[in-house]
């Protein structure tokens, strides 16, 4: 069960990081379009789970790789815009949200 401030200040960093995604996209992740899919954080407000979704790309594994190294930028990033609502930037974790490449199996499957 989430609170209603897990909720604000997970939507607050899902929109901050997709700007910085946005803006950061060709000097961090050589161009690639990645998307905020959900933000969930823990009850003590200290650890983020961001799931994203990276679209044409060959190899999400290796583009997750980089997101994770340049996570010490982001959070550099997220504290200077999102900063003044937290007490403690939390610790920032991806994953990669695979649920429209399911719901496409699932319906490639119906169509035949």
């Amino acid at each position: 069960m989430s609170g209603l401030r897990q909720e604000k200040l997970g939507s607050l960093i899902k929109r901050e990081i997709a700007i910085i995604f946005q803006r950061e996209s060709n000097t961090l992740f050589n161009g690639r379009f990645i998307t905020v899919t959900s933000v969930r954080l823990s009850p003590d407000l200290s650890v983020a789970k961001i799931y994203v979704s990276i679209m044409a790309s060959k190899d999400k594994n290796a583009d997750l790789k980089q997101i994770e190294s340049e996570t010490w930028k982001i959070r550099k990033l997220l504290a200077a815009t999102a900063g003044k609502h937290l007490r403690k930037m939390p610790e920032l974790h991806f994953y990669l949200d695979d649920s429209l490449d399911y719901f496409e199996d699932i319906d490639r499957l119906l169509k035949g």
